[in-house]
């Protein structure tokens, strides 16, 4: 795989002619909504597929499939501009494998109104899927949406539907009163896990995701005790226990870093531990890459010392932000926009696409003009090179995989990027 940086001066004719591939093969791979309105800085992913097929008279997926000896999600997830058709064309090129090397576990969270096509675009990179839902009340009770026909698709493409529960509201600040009554209440404890197992029952789930919320030295062991409870629970009824943890990030005059807790029992006890730093690069901080890679580096170097390898995945988010300049802390708020929204704004502005090393992320910065006063503009975002930094951790670090943030919009790039180099891991056979 080679990751492209658009240089001034260049179209998608010449680098398809540079890299000797056809111009409709990158666009496609890529998901070029402007191919001919290329934005200096942007990405362009070239991969080299290992066996590719030209489709001919009379062939389905079904026969393409049965004659190389592969299911047919792969071929889905190797084409995904086969998504929601019904047939293929004879000439249409297909690839059929990719010259993967390590085999990583992906986990990607949605909520319930994810796009349906969105969703079926993307299950077949996914190893498990978490639907997030669920929240706790003070009470021991659950409240979500419905969410069962994600859950009927989730298990018909083959990924495992994880339940998400957390204290956090709907507003995405933490409910302290239902997190104490849960912690410090045994009846309420008691009541809220075997709430909790009603739902996986009922909904055919294949394990829990609970977010650790509010997290500190004062709860730490009730938060343990908690945790051992509920984990020991599921797994008598075989249920999986995957662990949320958002370390909280703190910024001082020299440095940015996180605030460092004991996770030694969550990691003993939990099947999974996905770390997600969130916290930092989001609506209501100062402006930054989320997820960076110089702390998410730093989050690993710390996890492994109390967390086995295998029971890791790290925390990619999508989510890129516009903040207005200059940042006024507790008054500024971000807008969040995707890969796509995050090119297409660098494109009316006409500003080049830069990039920060330190945190192998995107960013530019841009003026607007408003009844003739200028108005500053930064964004930051993910690109290819964004993602294949972060998924590098995996075999670097030894870890189980990449716990995503999160896949309400399809990303191309980021697909071609993971498919194209790591096998995926399937809990359920492939047809």
């Amino acid at each position: 795989m080679t990751i492209h940086v658009v240089q001034p001066g260049e179209t998608i004719y010449t680098i398809a002619e540079q890299y000797n591939v056809s111009v409709t093969r990158l666009v496609e791979d890529n998901g070029l909504i402007n191919p001919d309105n290329l934005v200096i800085g942007q990405t362009i992913v070239i991969t080299y597929p290992e066996q590719v097929y030209i489709v001919r008279e009379g062939d389905s997926l079904q026969s393409i499939a049965n004659s190389y000896g592969v299911p047919i999600m792969q071929l889905l997830r190797n084409n995904p501009f086969l998504s929601g058709r019904d047939v293929i064309y004879e000439g249409e090129l297909l690839v059929i494998s990719y010259d993967t090397q390590n085999r990583v576990s992906i986990n990607a969270f949605a909520y319930p109104f994810i796009n349906r096509d969105i969703l079926r675009k993307t299950l077949p990179y996914l190893t498990y899927l978490t639907i997030f839902n669920y929240r706790s009340l003070e009470d021991g009770e659950i409240v979500g949406n419905d969410e069962t026909e994600v859950i009927q698709i989730a298990r018909a493409y083959g990924v495992a539907p994880i339940m998400s529960l957390s204290t956090l509201t709907y507003q995405g600040t933490s409910d302290i009163g239902a997190l104490n009554s849960i912690l410090y209440n045994e009846d309420i404890l008691t009541r809220h896990i075997e709430n909790i197992l009603t739902i996986l029952r009922t909904k055919e789930y294949y394990g829990l995701n609970f977010s650790v919320v509010n997290l500190n030295q004062e709860n730490q062991q009730a938060y343990d005790n908690f945790i051992t409870r509920l984990s020991y629970r599921l797994k008598e009824e075989g249920y999986l226990l995957f662990i949320t943890i958002s370390p909280k990030i703190v910024i001082s005059t020299n440095e940015v870093t996180f605030e460092k807790l004991d996770y030694t029992t969550f990691g003993q006890v939990a099947d999974g531990i996905l770390l997600l730093s969130y916290g930092w690069g989001y609506a209501v901080g100062p402006p930054s890459a989320s997820t960076p890679a110089y702390l998410t580096r730093a989050i690993l170097d710390y996890a492994i010392t109390m967390i086995p390898r295998y029971k890791i995945e790290t925390g990619i988010s999508t989510i890129g932000y516009q903040w207005q300049r200059p940042y006024i802390i507790g008054v500024s708020r971000a807008n969040s926009l995707n890969t796509d929204a995050a090119i297409e704004l660098a494109l009316q502005a006409g500003v080049p696409i830069l990039f920060d090393e330190y945190s192998q992320a995107p960013y530019y910065e841009y003026t607007n003009y408003v009844s003739g006063e200028p108005v500053h503009y930064m964004v930051w975002f993910k690109d290819a090179r964004s993602i294949d930094a972060l998924m590098s951790f995996i075999p670097e670090y030894g870890i189980q995989g990449a716990a995503i943030w999160n896949i309400m919009s399809y990303f191309t790039q980021m697909w071609l990027v993971i498919n194209s180099q790591y096998e995926i891991i399937k809990i359920f056979p492939e047809f």
